[in-house]
C-alpha cells in the first residue's frame, strides 16, 4: 500500500472514530471533511469507497445500533431514546430504524421483551438482530 493510500485511509479513519464518538452531536459533512483535512466532495467519495457506504449512512447505522440497545436495555420512551441518540425527530427516527432493521422501534422492543421471557440467550439475539449496512 501506498504512503498516499495510508495517510488517506488514517484521514478517513479519524472521521468515522468522530462519529463513533459524538454520533448523537448534529454532524455535518463539512465539519467531518474538515476532521479529515479533505474537500467535503473528497471526503465523501473517499469515505464510501473505503467504508462501503457515505457518511450520512454510517452515522444513521451507529445511531439505529445505540437505539437498538437502549431499547433492549431502558425503558424509556421511543421519543426519549430517539433525540438522545441525535435524531432531530420521531418520524425521520422510525423511518430510519425500520429500513435499517426491519421494524419499527416499538416492534423491535416488543419483539426482544418476548424472545427475553422465552429465554432465547441474549448473545443469540443480539448476532440475528444486528443491522447490516
Amino acid at each position: 500500500m501506498s504512503r498516499a493510500a495510508e495517510e488517506t485511509n488514517r484521514r478517513m479513519l479519524r472521521a468515522r472514530d468522530a462519529m463513533d464518538r459524538a454520533y448523537a452531536q448534529p454532524l455535518d459533512v463539512p465539519a467531518l471533511a474538515r476532521i479529515a483535512h479533505v474537500s467535503e466532495a473528497h471526503f465523501t467519495r473517499t469515505f464510501r469507497a473505503t467504508f462501503g457506504e457515505t457518511p450520512h449512512r454510517y452515522l444513521q447505522r451507529r445511531r439505529v445500533e445505540r437505539a437498538m440497545f437502549l431499547l433492549r436495555e431502558t425503558d424509556r420512551s421511543v421519543t426519549d431514546i430517539c433525540f438522545q441518540v441525535g435524531f432531530g425527530s420521531p418520524g425521520t427516527f422510525s423511518r430510519t430504524f425500520r429500513d435499517i432493521v426491519g421494524r419499527s422501534p416499538r416492534a423491535y422492543r416488543k419483539e426482544k421483551e418476548t424472545a427475553a421471557a422465552t429465554g432465547v440467550p441474549t448473545c443469540f439475539t443480539m448476532a440475528w438482530t444486528r443491522p447490516t449496512a
